[in-house]
């Protein structure tokens, strides 16, 4: 059976909402109060979820004309994004090759920043996340894929809390967040 990106949208929302995003008073990480709380991970690993995710990020990837050779992101919160979407790949190519990004390079054998693909010399990537708030970990991402190599056409998260994290990427980086949803998607 074939759904529609609509009808995509539309489960993986229903998902999120049961999964994902509370609404209440939480103290966020930051210290700072909100009244919104998103774990995006329940979502990102439930198995209905995965086509969807895999689906609507290639989707966004192709409206902003970013055609990568691999996605990733830090780890963990874009991992799981990242496997979908090279899983999806290989029902509808090009091919997309996932890799993962560590916050610290790892302190023994090849030491590396990035894991998951043998070359990152000039590969074409879109940088992932799950949550982008402020923009700090998909910072940490692009830095670190930029100093192996990675050309950074974009980058996806699955919610924009709307917090500044698109300014960030834009005046740091010159890089164009988009996602999939907004987090007054769900004040709706």
């Amino acid at each position: 059976m074939t759904s529609s990106p609509t009808q995509d949208l539309a489960e993986l929302q229903e998902i999120l909402r049961m999964k994902s995003v509370r609404f209440g008073t939480f103290t966020l990480a930051s210290g700072q109060t909100s009244d919104v709380y998103v774990d995006c991970r329940p979502t990102t690993c439930d198995p209905r979820a995965m086509p969807l995710i895999g689906r609507l990020f290639r989707q966004k990837m192709e409206e902003k004309m970013w055609f990568p050779d691999a996605v990733g992101g830090l780890t963990l919160g874009a991992d799981p994004i990242a496997f979908a979407i090279a899983r999806e790949s290989l029902d509808r190519p090009p091919v997309i090759d996932c890799f993962i990004v560590r916050k610290e390079r790892k302190a023994h054998g090849m030491q590396k920043f990035v894991e998951g693909l043998e070359a990152t010399e000039g590969r074409r990537v879109v940088v992932l996340d799950d949550v982008c708030t402020k923009g700090e970990s998909t910072a940490i991402a692009i830095r670190n894929a930029k100093s192996v190599g990675m050309e950074i056409l974009g980058a996806v998260c699955l919610i924009d809390r709307e917090a500044g994290a698109s300014e960030l990427l834009r005046g740091e980086f010159g890089v164009e967040l988009a996602s999939i949803f907004k987090l007054s998607d769900f004040r709706k």
